[in-house]
């Protein structure tokens, strides 16, 4: 298991596939939300992040109905990301923190200036890092 999903699962407090699967969602939805050009360099900078996006690219797997229907409506966006995480088991403050803390590594890696941009790409994102 990669360092980073074992890191995250520590810090949070959760099992290490559902922190997996919650990561490569989490990233998943920002190669979507987020501007092409930042998050491509914050992906690829973040060590094992790229199969993670191929893995759990946010579709299907975890969506559950209601991530589904928002999706078909075009309301998916941070709620969408939301539910399909909440499919996993886990609570607000567990997908708050996981966001904390994936957003934290992907500083390390990629930068804050590349990190910030995606940030600010996606709205409502701010709030949950």
């Amino acid at each position: 298991m990669n360092e980073l999903v074992n890191r995250i699962a520590t810090n949070v407090g959760i099992d290490a596939d559902v922190a997996e699967k919650a990561v490569g969602m989490m990233l998943g939805f920002l190669q979507r939300e987020a501007a092409d050009g930042p998050v491509a360099k914050m992906i690829e900078a973040i060590p094992g992040a790229v199969d993670l996006v191929a893995k759990y690219n946010g579709e299907g797997e975890g969506k559950g109905l209601i991530g589904g229907l928002l999706s078909a409506i075009g309301g998916g966006g941070i709620m969408g990301l939301g539910q399909q995480l909440m499919s996993l088991g886990l609570g607000m403050g567990e997908i708050t923190s996981l966001s904390k803390e994936t957003i934290a590594a992907a500083r390390e890696y990629a930068g804050s200036d590349v990190v910030d941009e995606v940030v600010a790409s996606v709205p409502g994102l701010s709030q949950f890092v």
